[in-house]
């Protein structure tokens, strides 16, 4: 019996080491969170009011943001190489490393988010040729050329993000993001619907509110950020043709294989999508319900992620790497915590959240609406279980990035989604009765071989790290 409460206590102290952290590390990701959940709580109602349109909509936008997820997976991927430089930055206490780092991410940025805009924009033949339903492919073009363009305010907005993350001034990014949804959610119903006058442009209005709400969101969070005592010299006068090579060198040599991080994880998510196409309209727009739901409880992991960045960053500078350690597993405990109450609340409410995207009003729709509801409903099964690798791998991948060590786990995500997760999907999707399940049995298997290989890589880094330190300072 006393060796039993020796060992509780004991226990009880050790986690306490952990636990303690909770408070900041909620503090510091809420905003992000929030922030986050805006632009999915967008997508959220923005897939409510297609789907009244009918699942052919809806497989559209889901078609046409298939190649917007890959462009802004390579926009926002790069534009994180931005938040530890600038976290290390201000733990030093140096102003001229963090204003050059910031100048040059803040051109790379643009200069990406004009590429992105061009290859999304020209990318309207691809649509012909992917064995999608024509039906959707004819809906899906004109949504696409003009949401394309929202790629440039969107990266550049991207790059004051992660500088104002880098500098823990979280909440500005999510004001800036929290406005610029409101507009795209009255946009959105003003021109889909065509109310107040305005003429009804179904999927196309949708993409009005997008573009005009990347604008709005960019030009206020400029206007915050030159406001604050912190950031003002940071933001302003700003010499853009002044450029160090070594330093554009540095925030590639981030940039690059972080967008390649996040474009292995969105390709994945996006070959989903094309899959489903390939079996039919209603899969697909299943596989859109599962994936907008999925993505909101996303972004609880990614603030959890950005919160890892920017304290492991901080902790970087300050060469404290036993803290850094502490810190990064206590966020990571935090992780799991919430990823098993989702996984919960999917598994429960499996049959009802589809039921919010679609019309049973409609007697011509009810078909359809019943086979998009039932496998909708076993895919937030399957999404209920990866939520623990689902959420654990983005929050270790944000851990490392803080340590500036990237370009391992971008091969690691390689080989997760890729050599692992892809072909899974592949196999059971198209050659077994599995069908559009069998497409996310495969995600289940990239995601969790990811999580896995990502930790081993932390603990080992980590690790390695503690013990040169106190090897110098033995010396």
């Amino acid at each position: 019996m006393f060796f039993n409460l020796a060992f509780l206590f004991s226990l009880t102290v050790l986690l306490s080491q952990y636990t303690k952290e909770f408070k900041y590390n909620i503090t510091l990701a809420t905003p992000v969170i929030l922030g986050m959940l805006g632009h999915t709580l967008v997508a959220f109602v923005d897939n409510i009011m297609v789907g009244q349109l009918g699942t052919a909509e809806l497989a559209a936008v889901s078609l046409g943001n298939s190649f917007m997820f890959i462009a802004m997976s390579l926009g926002i991927g790069f534009s994180t190489a931005i938040t530890p430089l600038i976290a290390e930055a201000d733990g030093e206490g140096n102003f001229e490393k963090g204003k050059e780092s910031f100048k040059h991410g803040l051109f790379l940025c643009t200069f990406l988010g004009v590429i992105l805009f061009l290859g999304v924009f020209t990318a309207e033949p691809i649509l012909h040729y992917m064995d999608q339903p024509e039906e959707v492919v004819e809906l899906a073009i004109p949504y696409l050329n003009l949401v394309a363009a929202s790629l440039i305010p969107l990266v550049i907005f991207q790059a004051f993000k992660q500088f104002s993350d880098g500098m823990s001034i979280t909440r500005y990014p999510m004001y800036a993001t929290l406005i610029a949804n409101v507009v795209n959610v009255i946009l959105n119903y003003i021109f889909i619907f065509g109310k107040f006058g305005m003429p009804q442009l179904g999927i196309v209005g949708a993409a009005i509110g997008t573009l005009a709400s990347r604008i709005i969101m960019l030009i206020y969070l400029w206007y915050l950020l030159s406001q604050h005592y912190r950031t003002r010299d940071y933001v302003l006068n700003i010499k853009q043709f002044k450029l160090s090579k070594k330093m554009m060198n540095k925030i590639i040599g981030l940039g690059f294989p972080s967008a390649m991080q996040m474009f292995f994880e969105v390709a994945i998510f996006t070959a989903a999508i094309w899959l489903s196409g390939i079996l039919g309209k209603n899969p697909q727009a299943a596989n859109q319900i599962a994936l907008n739901l999925s993505s909101m409880t996303f972004m609880v992991a990614i603030g959890l992620s950005v919160a890892a960045m920017i304290r492991i960053g901080n902790q970087k500078g300050l060469k404290r790497f036993n803290e850094l350690r502490r810190i990064a597993f206590s966020i990571f405990m935090l992780a799991t915590c919430f990823a098993i109450v989702f996984g919960i609340l999917f598994f429960i409410f499996n049959t009802s959240l589809p039921k919010i995207y679609l019309d049973y009003n409609d007697p011509t729709k009810f078909t359809d609406n019943y086979e998009v509801w039932s496998m909708a409903s076993k895919l937030l099964l399957i999404a209920a279980v990866f939520q623990i690798s689902d959420t654990l791998q983005v929050v270790v991948l944000g851990a490392l990035r803080g340590m500036q060590d990237v370009k391992i786990p971008t091969l690691i995500t390689f080989i997760g989604y890729w050599l692992i997760g892809f072909p899974v999907s592949y196999y059971l999707s198209m050659h077994t009765e599995y069908g559009i399940s069998g497409i996310w049995i495969g995600l289940l298997a990239g995601l969790t071989s990811c999580a896995i290989m990502l930790m081993l890589r932390f603990a080992y880094l980590s690790k390695r790290l503690i013990v040169e330190n106190e090897t110098t300072v033995t010396e």
